[in-house]
């Protein structure tokens, strides 16, 4: 085999999920070769043929639990990896408050035990898929990745825990390369129609829960709060097309293969945009009118959100290249074409969907 196969094959663990999916179709478009470790509990295996359909190459797939220390090992020796990404996760809000053990136990645990087989196996090169919510509701705008940690929710304060660990190991052992992506609120999906998110009960988002009322199987969208200090009353955040995203773990690949150390980064637009405005947008790009009530603000959300995205353009050399109605027409199109996700069934009723991202 040729030996720079070796530096272009790549570990996306929950590569099956709606980041890690779009991150693969980026790195084969890259010249990588993505190997995806995924339990399949909250990703899909649709997901991994569809990226075949768009890229004409089918990563590999290995089914097994971020936490099993012993599948991780045997994974390891069957393949020579340049280096990791790590999106497998727990992530839906309502359910770690309900459940903060299981996401200490998959997002710590997990990242700990990924940590130890790489090193076991001599993989020092990490990307690691970290979330804005570990600045918290409070922090001012444009949120520079200086600001303090002050996550609101278990899963926030997971997503600092490993950042501190993965700091604290560097800091041991500077064989280490490591990249931190705090990344704000993806949204969109694959220009094609063929990858996208598709939540499985209520949407805790946004976007898809537009989506949803656009195709007719939500009656209406609750707008949480008119009264914020903001150009329309709504709320504002950074919403970042999942495509952008996913060229920024590329972009981080590539700063990690050839820079030592620890880089926390945000991705974001550096833009806000507020709820009415990405209603206007998604009208715009439906041709649908979505209804819309007015309820009472949400205890803890934060008038305006959004990123100093600076720091990724100097240090990696990315910035967001797509804008809102982009967003909006590609989040349509897939919506369309999948109305009831990839597998053509309808939503469950959960109302939370921990998922890989």
């Amino acid at each position: 085999m040729d030996p720079d196969v070796h530096s272009r094959k790549i570990l996306v663990t929950g590569g099956a999920g709606f980041i890690g999916s779009h991150a693969c179709v980026a790195l084969i478009g890259a010249g990588y070769l993505p190997v995806v470790l995924d339990s399949l509990a909250n990703g899909n295996i649709h997901a991994l043929h569809r990226i075949a359909d768009i890229t004409g190459v089918a990563p590999d797939l290995v089914r097994c639990d971020i936490r099993d220390a012993a599948a991780l090992a045997e994974l390891f020796k069957a393949h020579r990896f340049g280096g990791v990404l790590h999106l497998a996760g727990l992530k839906a809000v309502g359910e770690t408050v309900a459940d903060p053990l299981s996401y200490y136990e998959v997002n710590m645990a997990g990242t700990l035990a990924l940590v130890r087989a790489m090193g076991n196996a001599g993989v020092r090169a990490l990307v690691f898929s970290s979330s804005a919510t570990v600045y918290g509701a409070n922090a001012r705008s444009p949120i520079p990745e200086d600001a303090p940690y002050a996550a609101v929710n278990p899963y926030g304060r997971t997503k600092a825990m490993v950042e501190t660990m993965l700091a604290d190991l560097v800091q041991s052992d500077d064989r280490w390369h490591v990249a931190c992506l705090r990344f704000f609120n993806p949204v969109g999906a694959h220009e094609s129609g063929l990858i996208g998110e598709h939540p499985h009960g209520r949407p805790n988002n946004l976007m898809p829960y537009l989506s949803q009322v656009a195709i007719g199987s939500r009656s209406h969208l609750v707008v949480h709060g008119t009264d914020y200090a903001t150009a329309d009353g709504t709320g504002v955040r950074d919403y970042v097309h999942v495509m952008d995203v996913a060229e920024g773990h590329v972009a981080a690949l590539r700063h990690v293969a050839r820079e030592p150390g620890i880089l926390m980064v945000n991705l974001g637009t550096g833009r806000g945009a507020s709820v009415l405005e990405v209603i206007s947008s998604f009208e715009r790009a439906s041709g649908r009118s979505i209804a819309v009530h007015v309820g009472p603000r949400r205890p803890g959300d934060a008038p305006a959100y959004w990123a100093d995205a600076s720091l990724a353009e100097a240090r990696l050399g990315w910035r967001a290249r797509r804008g809102l109605d982009e967003m909006c027409v590609d989040s349509w199109r897939w919506q369309m074409r999948n109305p009831w996700g990839f597998d053509g069934s309808a939503p469950t009723a959960r109302n939370a969907e921990p998922s890989a991202h």
